[in-house]
């Protein structure tokens, strides 16, 4: 099963389609979660999600917006998009008939 953070790259990366790339996937996780993302945790999960073959990458060509250097593009694979369903629809299941907002304290700190 995917890691919380896993999920949240390839789910970036779905939602860019085609302009999914490091910098442009940190950002949309950092937009949508109002949680940082560093570089390092970003490209280490790029390399695992690799490595486990749900996404795909390739180095695109150099752009003079960014200095010369190419863009590290990714795509979503269809085993990730499975990956990626099972993870959501396992959230969504142990989710079901939890109310966060009206649980009680319990007397937990």
């Amino acid at each position: 099963m995917l890691g919380e953070f896993e999920y949240l790259l390839l789910a970036a990366a779905a939602r860019l389609g085609d302009d999914a790339y490091g910098a442009a996937i940190r950002q949309e996780v950092e937009d949508l979660t109002a949680r940082r993302c560093s570089i390092g945790a970003l490209y280490t999960t790029l390399d695992r999600l690799e490595t486990k073959g749900f996404v795909e990458t390739w180095m695109g060509d150099p752009t003079p917006q960014r200095g010369g250097r190419p863009k590290r593009m990714v795509r979503v694979t269809a085993e990730g998009i499975r990956a990626a369903t099972e993870f959501y629809n396992a959230v969504l299941n142990v989710s079901r008939g939890v109310g966060w907002a009206a649980e009680p304290d319990r007397g937990r700190t």
